[in-house]
């Protein structure tokens, strides 16, 4: 499975190349700039040991994707999905991994930019017959970066498209350490996201950099 990442120089999006590279599927790391996404892929390589991430503009890296990650900033996920709405066919699965979160007073809050959820907004900047699904929100990007690490927990996906939703579950299923869970349709976002937030907290109140959510019982 060929893996696109939009917005893959920041931390989140190498720990999800690295990831996926290391479970054996081809990625190409995604950037404004041409020149950051293949130094961000030629890194990522180094700590594979060998080539596995190849380093484009994000219109190529969604031209070559059978799945794309969308991995930029919470603030411009919006703009960067209107920007490249017309390079984007019917069938294309784009998986939302933001969390738009503020401080105020030193408190983290959910602060999605347009309705209830930031997965619910960006499903509406897809052309018809793209799919959007929620995934990875509540796994630490810095955890993710360290590749060779196992994490240990779960990973929630949320979707509209049932066959989508499967889909990203099999391809998350490839990566050791982590168990894909159904989270039901995509509004269950809204709680994902505020699931995020809560670990934000969890963090900050017990000193720790680990926060993250494993389902017992299931």
């Amino acid at each position: 499975m060929r893996i696109g990442i939009l917005g893959g120089t920041g931390i989140e999006g190498r720990g999800l190349a690295l990831r996926f590279a290391g479970a054996g599927h081809p990625v190409v790391l995604g950037s404004r700039s041409s020149e950051r996404a293949v130094s961000s892929a030629e890194a990522c390589n180094s700590l594979l040991g060998r080539v596995a991430v190849q380093g484009v503009e994000n219109s190529e890296a969604l031209r070559q994707a059978e799945i794309l990650f969308l991995a930029v900033p919470a603030d411009r996920a919006a703009a960067t999905l209107s920007l490249l709405r017309e390079s984007i066919a019917p069938g294309t699965i784009v998986v939302d991994v933001t969390v738009p979160v503020k401080f105020t007073g030193g408190i983290p809050e959910h602060a999605p930019r347009a309705g209830p959820s930031n997965s619910e907004a960006l499903a509406g900047c897809l052309p018809p017959g793209a799919s959007l699904v929620g995934a990875f929100k509540t796994v630490p990007a810095h955890l993710l970066a360290e590749w060779d690490r196992e994490l240990h927990c779960d990973v929630f996906v949320c979707g509209d498209s049932r066959a989508a939703k499967e889909k990203i579950m099999r391809v998350v299923g490839t990566i050791p350490s982590l168990r894909a869970v159904d989270a039901g349709p995509l509004r269950m976002a809204r709680a994902l996201e505020q699931m995020t937030v809560l670990a934000i907290w969890l963090n900050r109140r017990y000193e720790t950099r680990e926060s993250r959510y494993t389902i017992v019982g299931i």
